[in-house]
Formats: structure tokens, C-alpha cells, sequence
């Protein structure tokens, strides 16, 4: 059987996920990562994305993240998320009409008001994960 790492995913709010894995899979700004027993350590910044991981017993699980940190140590992975949510917690419904509200506004932007452009870009981004890890089997 492989060795496993800790992974903890943290939010101001709330500890999001705190298990024993074998692999993590996570966004950060240069690119997706992945950390197995054993990395070398580093710190990166995360962006919005999905956090994939493989519990000990070898089954898939995802996260959604939006912004923060992510600490690889040898033995633990700690991703410091300004939000997170795990697969089951997610309100399909609201992250749908989240996703519809940011489309519109992007179709309907005023060109002279950039600070919203970018703004609705964002929550476009954020709604777009949140429904595809939603959707996700995972």
C-alpha cells in the first residue's frame, strides 16, 4: 500500500478537509499541481479552481477553491482557501443562477466601467467551477 499525506483544506470560516490522501491535484497561479508523499516543499498561491484528490482508500473526491495559498510539505499538503466547498455542499441551483447573473452581466457590460468588467469575470470564473464540481462525479 502507498504512503499517504495529510491534506487540509482551510477557509476563515471552516476546516473543509482534513484526511489522510494519496494524491493531491490543485490550481495554482502557474498551472495545476500535484503533490504525492514525499514532495519537495514550496509555497504557491492558488487560484480559483478545483482541488482533486484520492482518499487513502483510492477514491476520487473534489473541492472548489477560490484564491488563497497552498503550503507542500513532505507529508501534508495545507491549502489556506478564502472559500472552499466540498462536491455535496454546493447549491447546484444557486451556483447555476450565479453562472446565468454573471453571464448577463458580462453581455450587458458598459464598456466605460472596467472595475465591473472585471468584477463579473470573476464571478463568471467562480460559478463556472463551482457547477462543474458540482456536476463532477468526483
Amino acid at each position: 500500500m502507498a504512503e499517504n499525506i495529510r491534506l487540509e483544506v482551510v477557509t476563515p470560516e471552516k476546516e473543509v478537509v482534513s484526511e489522510e490522501v494519496q494524491t493531491v491535484i490543485a490550481p495554482g497561479v502557474l498551472g495545476e499541481f500535484g503533490v504525492l508523499v514525499g514532495h519537495t516543499p514550496f509555497l504557491t498561491p492558488i487560484q480559483t479552481g478545483a482541488i482533486r484528490y484520492m482518499d487513502a482508500n483510492g477514491e476520487e473526491h473534489a473541492v472548489f477553491v477560490s484564491g488563497g495559498f497552498a503550503e507542500a510539505l513532505p507529508d501534508k499538503v495545507t491549502v489556506l482557501a478564502e472559500s472552499a466547498e466540498r462536491r455535496k455542499d454546493i447549491d447546484t441551483n444557486r451556483a447555476q443562477t450565479a453562472l446565468e447573473r454573471a453571464e448577463k452581466r458580462l453581455a450587458e457590460k458598459n464598456k466605460d466601467d472596467e472595475i465591473d468588467f472585471v468584477r463579473a469575470k470573476t464571478a463568471l470564473r467562480r460559478a463556472l467551477v463551482r457547477v462543474k464540481v458540482a456536476g463532477s462525479r468526483t
